[in-house]
């Protein structure tokens, strides 16, 4: 799963010309490697790749920091 998100940040989200890599514990957001559109294409293809549906209100900093936050949060979705 990290390695397909890592994957999608990388080669669909990353606009900024930069070819770094993006550890797991990056911080996506406060960094500004993804911005709020960003966020908001990260999770419809999460919901599409994972068939994991995420409300509105769980879109946070908190559930979408780094690729690990957001690991976590999808295998607490699952349960």
């Amino acid at each position: 799963m990290k390695e397909t998100l890592r994957t999608y940040i990388t080669e669909t989200l990353l606009s900024n010309g930069l070819d770094s890599e993006v550890g797991e514990d990056s911080n996506l957001l406060l960094s500004g490697l993804i911005d709020s559109l960003g966020v908001m294409m990260l999770v419809q293809f999460i919901e599409e790749r994972f068939q994991i549906d995420i409300p509105p209100e769980d879109v946070t900093m908190e559930h979408f920091l780094s690729i690990n936050t957001i690991e976590s949060y999808l295998r607490q979705r699952r349960t």
